[in-house]
C-alpha cells in the first residue's frame, strides 16, 4: 500500500496522467481536422471532460508535494472522468436509440462564457450527435469514450482515498 501511496505523489503518476489527457485531446484535434469528422455539442463537452482532467494533472504535476493542492488536482480528476462517463453515455445513447424523439442535440454548447465564439477551432459544434462517422472494433466514438471514462474513473476510485487519506 505504501508503493501504491507514494506513487500517486510522484510526478510520474500525474505525468501520465497528463499525457493521456494530452494524447487524447490531439487525437480528437487530428480527427476533427486531419479525418474531417465533424463535432457534436456532446463530442465539445466531451472534449471539455478530457480538458478538466489535462488541467487537474496539470494542477497535480505542480502541487504534487502539497496535499491541499493534491485535493483539488484529485477533486478535479474525479468531477471530470465521472463527468465525462456521463456524458459518453448519455451521448451512446442518442447514437443507439430508436425513438429519434427521446434525445434532442443543441446547436451550441452551453458554456457559462462563449467559448465556442472565443476558441471555435477547439469548441465549436460542426456536427450531429445521432451521426455515426466513425467505429472501431464495433464501438462508435462515444463508446470508446465512454470505455475511456470508466479507466480514469476506476483509476480515480483507486487513488483518490490513498491521495485524500494519506498525508
Amino acid at each position: 500500500m505504501d508503493k501504491l501511496a507514494n506513487f500517486s505523489r510522484s510526478t510520474t503518476a500525474w505525468a501520465i496522467l497528463f499525457m493521456s489527457a494530452l494524447i487524447f485531446e490531439v487525437v480528437a484535434l487530428y480527427f476533427q481536422y486531419a479525418m474531417g469528422l465533424e463535432p457534436c455539442v456532446m463530442c465539445i463537452y466531451q472534449r471539455t471532460a478530457v480538458l478538466g482532467l489535462l488541467i487537474a494533472s496539470l494542477i497535480g504535476l505542480c502541487g504534487k508535494g502539497n496535499y491541499l493542492v493534491r485535493l483539488i488536482a484529485t477533486a478535479g480528476w474525479g468531477v471530470s472522468a465521472i463527468w465525462g462517463w456521463l456524458l459518453a453515455r448519455e451521448h451512446l445513447d442518442m447514437q443507439t436509440t430508436t425513438d429519434p424523439f427521446a434525445f434532442t442535440c443543441a446547436f451550441e454548447p452551453n458554456f457559462p462564457v462563449p467559448l465556442h465564439e472565443w476558441i471555435p477551432s477547439f469548441f465549436a459544434v460542426t456536427g450531429s450527435c445521432s451521426s455515426i462517422d466513425w467505429s472501431f472494433a464495433g464501438l462508435s466514438m462515444p463508446g470508446w469514450m465512454e470505455v475511456i471514462f470508466a479507466a480514469y474513473a476506476i483509476g480515480f476510485i483507486i487513488f483518490a482515498p490513498i491521495i485524500v487519506f494519506k498525508k
